[in-house]
């Protein structure tokens, strides 16, 4: 079962919660194991790869423009609304890679992001180049899940009849 965080917790018979995995990463960021070097880098480079085709893409898409001769107003609207759109996808994905984010805004802006896919591919490049994208996020949810699951067991731990009541 999963909480408002993220974290799920164990099954019965097991200790502790446990991490919640990271998409293409798994649970490997926990302990930087099982190919997690690996799995940044090729994050990293297929990101970028993407980012690259994509920009490719549009750039095919301005050149249709170009042929169909519609105007330069046009065209600069075009070349405007992917440039803004991208700066916002960048700052809204660099922004989810810290902070969980509102369900509700996140649906709203979903044309935006889509619109705006290169700078959330270059958000995760970025992110790629020094954590798994939402590790830093992930670690901080799932240490304190372990510190109250710690306080919740050692309170609970030695005989009750010594317990004061309160």
């Amino acid at each position: 079962m999963s909480d408002d965080t993220g974290i799920q917790e164990t099954p019965a018979g097991s200790t502790g919660p446990r991490p919640e995995p990271i998409r293409f990463f798994g649970t490997t960021w926990v302990d930087h194991d099982n190919g997690y070097a690996v799995r940044r880098t090729a994050a990293a480079v297929g990101s970028l790869a993407a980012a690259a085709a994509s920009c490719l893409v549009l750039r095919l898409a301005y050149q249709g423009l170009q042929i169909a001769a519609i105007g330069g107003f046009v065209t600069l609207l075009m070349v405007v609304m992917f440039a803004i759109c991208s700066a916002m996808a960048f700052r809204y994905t660099w922004d989810g890679f810290t902070r969980r984010p509102d369900p509700d805004r996140q649906a709203s802006l979903r044309g935006l992001l889509t619109v705006g896919f290169v700078g959330s591919l270059l958000a995760y490049f970025f992110r790629s180049l020094t954590e798994a994208p939402g590790e830093r996020l992930h670690r901080e949810e799932y240490e304190e899940a372990r510190k109250q699951y710690e306080k919740r067991t050692t309170r609970r731990s030695g005989n009750p009849k010594n317990r004061r009541r309160a």
